[in-house]
């Protein structure tokens, strides 16, 4: 009996080489999530909507990851839309089913996570770090002295897989992992003394800690990690991981990548503004020199200049030239994008500086809505001036869900530091936003207001008879104390 062909074999046989090629090129192309996203234009990523990755501030995008993939969708050609989720399995999940390119959320390289995703280059080591509330706790510096202690971790974290290597030579190791809390909540925790221990990777905490001046380190827990872009374990990803490698290999030559670690991982860049000695000294050798010009553009636009003589000293400490690592200069601190908006041409000039933010300021005070009165209707303006309309609004609206008045500045600042919680912020329309800012920022102008107010009346006021100087202070204290 003859034997039958191999049809197979024949076809393949007959087929030329050239078509072959074709098939395999078209086959090669479209399995490329490079190239996919080069011709949709636009790379999807998802990322965790906190301090050290991605945040709006003033209505613009912020955050170390969100400034990394800016610049990596800038170097491959493409708009950037990151999508901000809440817990690290949401990541994982989203990522494995095809809704993102990758992920820029701070993950640290494990082996469990090396199961189902590959990674892109490192761009940072962290240590983990166990953290204890040192006014609650007595000193912790083992394992052993974390025995029997309420210690609290993100679930599917890192820190959830180093516990569990722990805890095979310390089997009473106990802890409790949660599934919809961020760094910040766990922190918040510490602080009330809801639990008396958690682990963090060491950039968060030191981007923290200012906020946090009684917490402690116990330990660092084994070696520092790698933290690098996650995408789901697939050869399309090869092509995009590579090209990642490029990427980061020229912003560690150019130096980017340290000046982004700089900015985001060290103290805020506002602390330095907030001493009352420093404040009086540039009243006498600073202020004389810019005062005629703030004078000049409150009368322009129906301010009182000691006001905008604080929100000036606030942003500036009246320097004309200042700038800050975000890239806001002159003395207002305005964007590039806002000195546009607004018609500013030259940010290094005082007095088209001073000009822009007294518009921006007058424009966000027509914006508050009608129902808030003054003075509160000047502090949500200076809140929405340094946090952006969008965060205010957001924080009013908790306001009113936790019981306060919209309406009053002083029941909204009890609410906007909620907007670095994950279980407040993920309710809300803008999202995560370092709402504490906002506070200090219009605290600290209300106190420099009040006390260029004192001077004024002190420099410039007829003495009183001697029984009215001495109820002076009491007075302006009371009249301070309104604001």
């Amino acid at each position: 009996m003859r034997p039958r062909p191999n049809i197979l074999k024949i076809l393949l046989i007959a087929i030329p080489l050239t078509v072959v090629a074709v098939v395999f090129s078209y086959w090669d192309d479209s399995d490329n999530r490079l190239q996919n996203i080069r011709e949709a234009g636009v790379i999807r990523v998802l990322t965790r909507n906190a301090a050290t990755t991605f945040y709006e501030n003033q209505g613009t995008p912020a955050g170390f990851e969100y400034q990394l993939a800016k610049g990596f969708a800038d170097h491959i050609g493409v708009k950037l839309k990151m999508i901000p989720v809440v817990g690290l399995e949401q990541i994982f999940y989203k990522l494995e089913q095809g809704d993102a390119d990758f992920a820029a959320a701070g993950l640290t390289i494990t082996e469990q996570r090396h199961k189902r995703m590959v990674f892109g280059p490192s761009y940072m080591k962290i240590k983990q770090l166990f953290i204890y509330n040192r006014r609650l706790t007595q000193t912790m510096n083992s394992i052993e002295s974390l025995i029997g202690k309420r210690i609290g971790v993100m679930a599917n974290s890192s820190h959830a897989e180093l516990l569990s290597a722990l805890q095979q030579n310390y089997p009473k190791l106990e802890w409790k992992e949660s599934r919809d809390l961020e760094t910040f909540d766990l922190l918040e925790q510490l602080a009330d003394g809801q639990i008396d221990a958690t682990v963090v990777d060491s950039n968060e905490f030191y981007a923290n800690r200012a906020f946090y001046p009684d917490f402690r380190i116990a330990l660092s827990a084994g070696k520092p990690v790698p933290l690098a872009w996650a995408m789901f374990r697939d050869p399309a990803n090869e092509p995009l991981r590579q090209e990642m490698e490029v990427y980061f290999k020229t912003i560690q030559e150019n130096g980017k990548l340290a000046r982004l670690i700089d900015r985001y991982f060290s103290f805020s860049e506002r602390q330095s503004f907030l001493s009352t000695h420093t404040f009086m000294l540039r009243m006498e050798d600073r202020l004389p020199e810019v005062k005629g010009m703030i004078e000049q553009v409150a009368i322009e636009y129906d301010m009182d200049w000691r006001f905008l003589a604080a929100i000036s000293y606030q942003e500036s400490h009246w320097e004309a030239t200042a700038k800050s690592p975000t890239g806001v200069r002159g003395m207002m601190m305005l964007t590039r994008a806002t000195a546009e908006e607004l018609g500013v041409e030259d940010r290094l000039d005082p007095m088209e500086s001073l000009r822009g933010g007294a518009r921006y300021f007058k424009k966000l005070l027509a914006r508050i809505p009608s129902g808030v009165e003054q003075p509160d209707r000047g502090w949500f303006a200076l809140a929405a001036y340094n946090i952006g309309l969008g965060h205010l609004e957001d924080a009013r609206v908790l306001t009113e869900k936790n019981g306060g008045n919209p309406d009053l500045w002083k029941d909204v600042r009890e609410n906007l530091p909620l907007l670095r919680q994950a279980k407040w912020y993920k309710t809300t329309k803008y999202g995560f936003a370092r709402g504490d800012e906002p506070v200090r920022y219009v605290q600290n102008i209300r106190h420099y207001y009040s006390l260029l107010t004192w001077d004024e009346l002190n420099r410039y006021r007829i003495p009183p008879p001697k029984i009215v100087s001495d109820y002076l202070p009491e007075a302006l204290n009371r009249s301070f104390l309104a604001f």
